[in-house]
């Protein structure tokens, strides 16, 4: 719950995450904001186990209108919601583009919008109290559903003789590389193997790796998907707080993690 800055107004929302599947079907285009209400539904509904009347209050997409997240309206029988939208969504783009834990985008993330008591007065609920007010409820809402940090992960191809595999392997064994597949050339003495890396231990990779494999091996990266991270970042001390904080760090923003006091109000 979040209170505006005049005090007149209260909202209520919670924070849950979407069906592990979805974010990539937004993201290719499959579920989309131009979609027919209707159709749109039915398709949450079959694909991703959504109610069907939760498909039929998705207020917008973020960020950008378009993003792999949904903001909803669960609301039932608030007053003027109506005027309040624009406002809300708004907050929402920002608060989305700009997530809690580094100030990225966020992924994956459904904000319901459970209840609102509003001052009868427009002037006391104009964009000017509802818009702070709704940023500061969204990240009150991711912070305290356990949020997760997700990095991207490449495909990565090497194509290497088979006697310098085993150099291959230990290349990403160090690399927090995961091996999918590997698979002979007919004909040839190479090997191609396939496996997922991590973006971020990608610098340097090719040069490591021709290391390893005294340059026989060759590889092609292409970006393949997202993967959350394992641990708590809201954890002091773990392996991904400290993650968190040299991102917050770098990017030259106070480098401790928001207090949940600072967006989290009480009666």
């Amino acid at each position: 719950m979040s209170k505006s800055p005049n005090k007149h107004n209260r909202i209520y929302a919670q924070a849950t995450p979407l069906h592990k599947n979805l974010p990539d079907a937004i993201e290719k285009g499959q579920i989309t904001p131009k979609d027919d209400p209707k159709t749109r539904a039915k398709s949450l509904n079959e694909e991703f186990e959504w109610d069907k009347e939760d498909g039929l209050r998705i207020w917008t997409f973020g960020p950008d209108n378009t993003g792999a997240n949904i903001l909803m309206d669960k609301t039932s029988g608030v007053q003027y919601m109506n005027e309040l939208r624009e406002s809300m969504e708004s907050a929402w783009q920002w608060s989305t583009k700009e997530g809690s834990l580094c100030e990225e985008n966020q992924r994956g993330v459904r904000v319901n919008i459970l209840d609102c008591v509003l001052h009868a007065d427009a002037i006391h609920r104009g964009g000017g109290q509802i818009i702070p007010t709704s940023r500061r409820l969204y990240y009150a809402c991711k912070l305290t559903a356990q949020p997760r940090l997700q990095e991207p992960v490449f495909l990565a191809e090497i194509t290497a003789p088979n006697d310098a595999t085993g150099g291959v392997y230990n290349c990403l064994n160090t690399r927090r590389g995961t091996v999918i597949e590997e698979e002979q050339v007919a004909g040839t003495p190479l090997s191609v193997v396939r496996a997922h890396l991590p973006v971020a231990e990608s610098f340097g990779f090719t040069a490591h790796l021709r290391g390893m494999t005294q340059g026989q091996a060759f590889p092609q990266c292409v970006f393949d998907h997202w993967a959350v991270v394992n641990g708590n970042p809201l954890e002091a001390g773990s392996k991904v707080n400290e993650q968190v904080l040299s991102i917050r760090k770098r990017k030259g923003i106070k480098v401790q993690l928001p207090d949940l006091n600072e967006y989290l109000d009480k009666l």
